[in-house]
């Protein structure tokens, strides 16, 4: 069985107030040590330009002392049945290569699963963990087209508390 085959751990679920499933959890095998010491979240959408933010972020492991790996993939709002019956499956699709990376070179992860708008919930969840850093690859687009589009990236690295790295 091929890393990318191989079926993450579910560690957690959150659920709004109406019952809908808008979060889930899951950890690699073997999985990130606790504490987690110096955590990244890496973006991941299952693009190239998410690729190669995760090969960058796994390049940087071993330049680090210490340093965790946290994925987020973020879908749009689902309704509460659709969100039950497709989210993990839908965000285990978009993320296979990236976890299939990170476990070809035998690096634990956490992914973040999370439904809403992409840069709101990449911030969110990135304060959440005390991230140190945010990394998130860039489709390559000028300020203009950045603006007029909405790069998810362009978003992150303007309203970010935390530090953002823009992979090319």
């Amino acid at each position: 069985m091929s890393p990318a085959q191989v079926t993450p751990v579910l560690t957690g679920s959150e659920h709004d107030s109406d019952g809908r499933l808008v979060g889930m959890v899951y950890d690699s095998a073997p999985p990130l040590p606790a504490p987690a010491t110096n955590p990244w979240l890496i973006a991941v959408d299952g693009s190239d330009n998410s690729l190669r933010a995760v090969a960058h972020a796994a390049g940087q492991v071993g330049a680090m002392n210490a340093m965790s790996l946290h994925l987020v993939h973020v879908q749009p709002w689902l309704s509460k049945e659709a969100a039950e019956a497709e989210l993990a499956h839908r965000a285990l699709g978009a993320t296979a290569l990236a976890r299939g990376l990170l476990d070809a070179k035998s690096l634990p992860w956490r992914l973040h699963v999370a439904l809403g708008e992409p840069a709101e919930r990449i911030i969110h969840r990135a304060v959440r963990i005390s991230a140190s850093s945010i990394v998130i690859g860039s489709r390559g687009l000028n300020v203009v087209e950045s603006m007029l589009f909405g790069s998810v990236a362009y978003k992150v690295m303007h309203l970010s508390p935390v530090p953002v790295m823009v992979v090319p």
